[in-house]
């Protein structure tokens, strides 16, 4: 029986998740430069030919991932300027970067590819960059939702936006060390991500 436009969609589907975790990995563990096109389509398992017609450049494929990343980030603003609770809007994003850190390598790989996009825009003018722009918001948004919680009495007093710089850090440093010590990371448990916030003060 031929196949449905449905079953051709999730075949096409399925090629790019191939294609996108493996140009993820490769681009966090070798970086963007030294990474080629033949590497992505060996490490995904199909065709150059098949890989060119997703993407016709590695740049596309590069810049596809950070638009995915970057919505990502979007919805963590989202989510952080809601009305809920403080502490439990940290104890969901802490508990769902938990799971996508012990889970899988993705996680790590984006945060680690969004980093090289952020370095590579570091000489243009930032404030008309989008990852930069984005990036800046995370923060702020994260540090009023810590100034929110100091004002309810959930967390400790301190410079909110310094704690919320604190707090990504820490994420994206684990990130990196997941990426270069693989088998030997050990992802800590999900209450030292926010044991700075109910501490004695920061």
């Amino acid at each position: 029986m031929p196949r449905t436009k449905e079953q051709f969609a999730e075949m096409r589907n399925a090629t790019r998740g191939k294609i996108q975790s493996a140009a993820m990995k490769l681009f966090a563990q070798k970086g963007f430069g030294t990474t080629n096109v033949q590497e992505i389509a060996d490490k995904a398992g199909i065709s150059i030919g098949l890989l060119y017609r997703h993407y016709k450049t590695k740049d596309d494929l590069f810049n596809e991932l950070v638009e995915f990343a970057l919505t990502g980030l979007i919805r963590i603003i989202e989510r952080f300027e809601s009305d809920e609770s403080p502490t439990a809007l940290m104890s969901e994003f802490v508990n769902e970067v938990y799971h996508d850190m012990v889970s899988s390598d993705d996680l790590a790989n984006l945060m680690v590819l969004m980093s090289q996009s952020f370095i590579s825009i570091s000489e243009t003018n930032e404030d008309s960059n989008e990852v930069a722009v984005v990036n800046k918001n995370v923060i702020n948004a994260t540090s009023k939702l810590i100034k929110r919680g100091q004002n309810l009495g959930e967390f400790v007093l301190g410079d909110s936006y310094e704690m919320a710089l604190f707090f990504f850090a820490v994420i994206q440093g684990l990130a990196e060390m997941k990426v270069k010590l693989k088998n030997d990371f050990v992802m800590p448990s999900s209450t030292i991500f926010t044991a700075f916030l109910y501490g004695k003060g920061v």
